[in-house]
């Protein structure tokens, strides 16, 4: 299953790539006087992640067999992954893996954003149920969707709604707009 591997060392890569895509926004958003919200679930996230990654890896390994629909599973990723990327593109220098508010800025509302409160989330949701399945991998696909969604309807999305409200009030006393928030 020479596929399994080119695609855990394509999202391997990309994920590093663009961890570090965040760390430099990260420090430009900080410089501007960002404030960061939700930093405690932070590390539940990249947890998620890595468990989502060796789960598809040793599942798909063991069933040594891809989805008979694989096919259509590999689309459904690369939409995905074009939804993720348009939105990290719309946020330009304000997106990042966290939540940041940046004083001055308001919500964005190009790109994905016109029809999407959290397209980000969207994407990532549709990328950790479609890679599995391209492999058969339907236990890690099934068990990463269920963590992400509790981990965004409990936590994340409150938080990240709680950081967009800090917006609302800048929009009200006086719109910038060339401001941005993350999601």
């Amino acid at each position: 299953m020479v596929g399994l591997w080119v695609a855990l060392v394509w999202v391997v890569l990309q994920r590093l790539l663009e961890l570090g895509l965040a760390q430099a926004n990260l420090r430009w958003a900080l410089a501007q006087g960002a404030k960061e919200y939700g930093r405690e679930h932070y590390p539940l996230f990249f947890l998620l992640h890595i468990g989502w990654m060796l789960g598809w890896l040793l599942e798909g390994l063991a069933r040594n067999q891809p989805s008979p629909i694989w096919g259509f599973w590999l689309l459904v990723f690369l939409l995905a992954q074009g939804l993720r990327y348009w939105a990290i593109g719309s946020l330009g220098r304000y997106w990042n893996t966290r939540i940041l508010v940046v004083p001055g800025g308001q919500r964005i509302t190009r790109g994905p954003y016109r029809y999407l409160r959290h397209p980000n989330y969207l994407a990532v949701a549709l990328e950790l149920w479609s890679l599995p399945l391209i492999f058969n991998a339907w236990i890690t696909a099934l068990t990463a969707t269920i963590l992400n969604a509790l981990l965004l309807l409990c936590v994340r999305i409150p938080a990240e709604e709680k950081a967009l409200a800090a917006y609302d009030l800048n929009e009200a006393k006086a719109p910038d707009p060339g401001g941005k928030i993350n999601s």
